[in-house]
């Protein structure tokens, strides 16, 4: 079991929250500019990708 790191944990969080809340799909921009943390689009897209080859 891999654990997820802070910054996965902030965007798996965001992800959830955005999409029960307007039932659309999320995206990368908008979750970055969300993060109390910076990290662009691109990184936050990579992060989905981690998220999501990891079953999360």
């Amino acid at each position: 079991m891999r654990l997820l790191t802070k910054r996965q944990e902030l965007i798996l969080q965001l992800i959830v929250r955005q999409y029960t809340t307007t039932g659309r799909p999320v995206g990368s921009k908008d979750l970055a500019e969300q993060l109390p943390v910076k990290a662009s689009s691109a990184t936050v897209r990579n992060e989905m990708a981690t998220l999501e080859q990891a079953g999360t």
